[in-house]
């Protein structure tokens, strides 16, 4: 998907960072935006996907909107993934696509990643892009998150560890840098081992796996270090298409 696809219009582009916490900004937006990829597509990260999938996993994704990385997965040869979204817009507008496009197994439904709305240890894989940075765009200072924030952080969190089955795994795909993520991800509540790399060119996004039931008591131990990454411009080519880094805490990117 090349640029001119992702680009958002200035009609959906929000004025304030608040409105990405309003769920009626994202009904609109998806009632005018056919589809955008928030940090590239599938395309650019598959190469770090696909080693945690089977053609038999299960795969929760949170915070569809109107992406495509589900079609990405089915092609790949996985096709019991379940798509959500706070939108009924989105979701209405995912089914249609899908349908029309014979995906007639992929499963998508209207659910709020902070109330997951399943079983326990019913899927192998929850993937996440962009949807929880979503919570950290009215955050305050990025080492010391409002307690609003977190309450919605660890919510979302709790959720996902109780959906993953016993050896299941989680990837996030997220702006936030380690030194800022890898201590929420560590908190005691969770079972799960944290290990990320990244992708990109000039500017890097961060992919988190984390394992359930791997952790280690090393990884409890560890300190928080600043992870260096090479410094942008917010006008560069990669990051001119993500209308919301001109919005979120530049803080926590730049940090």
């Amino acid at each position: 998907m090349d640029g001119t696809d992702r680009t958002p219009s200035e009609s959906v582009t929000p004025s304030t960072a608040s409105a990405y916490l309003n769920p009626a900004y994202w009904d609109e937006r998806f009632s005018k935006e056919e589809k955008y990829e928030w940090f590239k597509d599938y395309s650019h990260f598959r190469h770090i996907i696909q080693p945690h999938l089977t053609p038999n996993s299960s795969v929760l994704e949170l915070g569809c909107g109107n992406s495509q990385m589900c079609d990405g997965l089915y092609k790949d040869g996985t096709t019991n993934i379940t798509c959500i979204d706070l939108s009924h817009v989105a979701v209405n507008n995912m089914q249609n696509r899908l349908l029309s496009q014979g995906f007639k197994d992929i499963k998508v439904m209207q659910a709020d990643m902070l109330d997951l709305p399943f079983d326990d240890e019913c899927f192998d894989l929850v993937i996440e892009k962009g949807t929880m940075d979503v919570l950290f765009v009215d955050s305050g200072d990025p080492w010391n998150p409002k307690p609003e924030t977190m309450s919605k952080v660890m919510s979302t969190l709790n959720g996902v560890h109780r959906v993953l089955k016993k050896d299941g795994i989680f990837i996030s795909i997220t702006f936030g840098q380690p030194h800022f993520r890898r201590p929420i991800f560590n908190a005691p509540d969770f079972t799960w081992s944290v290990e990320w790399t990244t992708f990109g060119e000039t500017f890097h996004y961060f992919v988190y796996v984390l394992k359930k039931g791997q952790r280690s008591s090393y990884e409890d131990m560890q300190p928080v270090k600043r992870f260096e990454v090479p410094s942008f411009n917010l006008l560069h080519e990669e990051l001119e298409s993500e209308d919301f880094a001109f919005l979120i805490n530049v803080d926590e990117l730049n940090s």
